[in-house]
C-alpha cells in the first residue's frame, strides 16, 4: 500500500483505453480530486463504470466534455445534457444497467463471482443477447460481474494501511468498487496513523486498497437546489 504525495503519483499507470470504476451517487461521495487529475492527465478512450456521469461542469461530466470517455456503463444519466448529446450523435457508447443490477455486478466482480441470474430486465431490451433461464416458474437473465483496471473511491477517513471509513450516504457505490478494482486508489479527507480507526467502524479493509491520498478543499456541490420563492 502506498501513501501518495500527489494526484499524479496516485494516478500513475492509468493510460489510454483503461477501464475505471468511479464511486459516488450523483455528486455525493465522488472522488472529485482524482477525477480532476484524470482530466489534467488527459487520458483518452476510457471505459467508465459509475452510477451516473456527474453534471455538465462537475464530476465525470468534465471528462465527458473533454472527450476522454469512450464508453459509459451506468444506471442513470439524466442530469447531463452533454451526455445526451454525445449519445444521440453516436460519439459515446453507453451500456445502461438497472441500478440494483449494476450494484450487484460490481459486488459480484469484487467477490470473484463471474455471473449471476436476476429477474431485473426480463422481457425488456436489457435481456437482448443474454441467456435467460427459468427457476421455480420465473424467468431470470444472466448478468456478468464487473471488474476494472482501476477503482477511484472517496472516503471520509483512512489510515496509512488503507483502511477506509465513508461518511453516511457518501458510502454508496464506493465500498463495492473498492473491492472490484485491480488497483484501488482512495482519496480521503482525513488521513490518520495506523491504530487510530475503530476496527468495528471500518467499511473497506486495507487489503482492497493499493494507494491512498489525503485531499483538501472539497466543494460538496448539490445537483439541484430547490428553495422557496
Amino acid at each position: 500500500m502506498s501513501v501518495c504525495e500527489s494526484i499524479e503519483q496516485a494516478l500513475a499507470g492509468i493510460t489510454d483505453g483503461a477501464t475505471i470504476m468511479v464511486g459516488g451517487f450523483g455528486l455525493v461521495g465522488i472522488p472529485e480530486h482524482l477525477i480532476m487529475g484524470l482530466y489534467e492527465k488527459g487520458v483518452k478512450n476510457l471505459t467508465v463504470i459509475s452510477n451516473n456521469c456527474g453534471v455538465d461542469d462537475w464530476g465525470l461530466g468534465i471528462l465527458l466534455r473533454n472527450r476522454q470517455i469512450r464508453k459509459m456503463i451506468a444506471s442513470y444519466v439524466g442530469e447531463n445534457k452533454e451526455f445526451e448529446r454525445q449519445f444521440l450523435s453516436g460519439e459515446l457508447e453507453v451500456e445502461l444497467v438497472p441500478q440494483g443490477t449494476l450494484a450487484e455486478r460490481i459486488r459480484a466482480g469484487g467477490a470473484g463471482i463471474p455471473a449471476f441470474y436476476t429477474p431485473a430486465g426480463v422481457g425488456t431490451p436489457i435481456q437482448e443477447g443474454k441467456e435467460v433461464r427459468t427457476f421455480n416458474g420465473k424467468e431470470y437473465v444472466l448478468e456478468t460481474g464487473l471488474r476494472a483496471d482501476f477503482a477511484l473511491v472517496k472516503a471520509w477517513k483512512g489510515d496509512k494501511l488503507g483502511n477506509l471509513i465513508y461518511n453516511k450516504t457518501a458510502r454508496n457505490f464506493n465500498p463495492i468498487m473498492a473491492a472490484a478494482g485491480a488497483i484501488t486508489i482512495a482519496e480521503v479527507e482525513e488521513l490518520v496513523d495506523v491504530g487510530q480507526l475503530d476496527p468495528d467502524a471500518v467499511h473497506t479493509p486495507s487489503i482492497y486498497v493499493q494507494r491512498i491520498i489525503r485531499c483538501e478543499n472539497y466543494q460538496k456541490r448539490i445537483e439541484k437546489r430547490t428553495v422557496r420563492s
